[in-house]
């Protein structure tokens, strides 16, 4: 069972649990290629998601390198979902709190709105059903969910970055501002699982490590790290979630310059929201 935040003898075996998290960060990772945290997860061939500057390729090319990087965030995201619905589907197994699913239910629509923005720009993922480095073991024990969920969101962090770059040198500055803004908030959902594990300090970096090279890196490292091989009893597939009634709000980017994007309604305040006060993570 997830214990408390109250006293430190509660919070041991949450340390324990996300220092294994930070293991899976940097020891998983060499599965796909990176020697460690703070290192590139890959240095893969930089084909379609890489960019070149402006004047340096064609429109067509830059417009193929733009559906690429949108293409794999699509993917990313879509993994996403499916992660955190199956960690809510099985937050008794994992012993989480009440909070603890009200942050995760956050987090989870988060990533549902991610994809709606990027399908809505015209990409598409290049995957519906996953697998995890854990199998089904993912979500029944929480220092592999923490593992697992730790080494996610710190290669989306990381690739939103290099996305950021690549976006802004193929002209696309609008699309550059919107990936850091999802990069902002996938490092927010870094710390949640931090808050989880009873690390502190929970936010712990000036800055986000730089783990990947280029965003045509992701997918060999997810790959690698075996999230891209569902098979027998390890696979996942992603079903769409609603994205009202978690308390959510900027649902969608509002400074974005770009016809493609219609903004969706403003999510409703919850009525029946339980006091943060009366909560236990």
């Amino acid at each position: 069972m997830e214990p408390g935040l109250n006293m430190s003898t509660r919070n041991q075996s949450r340390r324990s649990a996300l220092k294994g998290a930070l293991v899976g960060v940097t020891g998983l990772a060499v599965v796909g290629g990176a020697v460690g945290a703070g290192v590139l997860f890959s240095e893969q061939s930089s084909q379609g998601a890489h960019a070149a500057a402006p004047n340096q390729a064609t429109p067509v090319a830059n417009t193929q390198a733009i559906t690429a990087i949108l293409n794999i965030a699509a993917t990313a995201e879509t993994l996403a979902v499916t992660f955190y619905s199956q960690v809510l589907s099985h937050a008794d197994k994992l012993g989480l709190k009440e909070a603890t699913r009200i942050n995760l239910k956050a987090t989870l629509v988060e990533e549902q709105l991610h994809l709606l923005f990027l399908n809505k720009q015209g990409a598409k993922s290049a995957a519906k059903n996953f697998s995890f480095p854990f199998g089904r073991d993912t979500f029944k024990n929480l220092e592999l969910f923490l593992k697992t969920q730790q080494q996610l969101e710190s290669a989306f962090v990381a690739a939103y970055l290099a996305a950021v770059k690549e976006l802004a040198m193929l002209g696309r500055p609008d699309l550059a501002q919107v990936a850091a803004q999802l990069a902002a908030i996938e490092s927010e959902h870094r710390v949640v699982g931090r808050l989880i594990g009873a690390m502190l300090p929970i936010d712990n970096e000036a800055f986000p490590p730089l783990l990947l090279k280029n965003v045509a890196a992701a997918p060999a490292f997810l790959k690698g790290a075996g999230y891209l091989s569902p098979r027998n009893d390890n696979t996942f597939e992603f079903h769409a979630v609603l994205t009202r009634g978690a308390g959510v709000t900027m649902t969608m980017p509002t400074m974005v310059q770009t016809t493609t994007i219609t903004p969706a309604p403003t999510t409703p305040p919850i009525t029946n929201a339980t006091p943060a006060a009366h909560l236990k993570f």
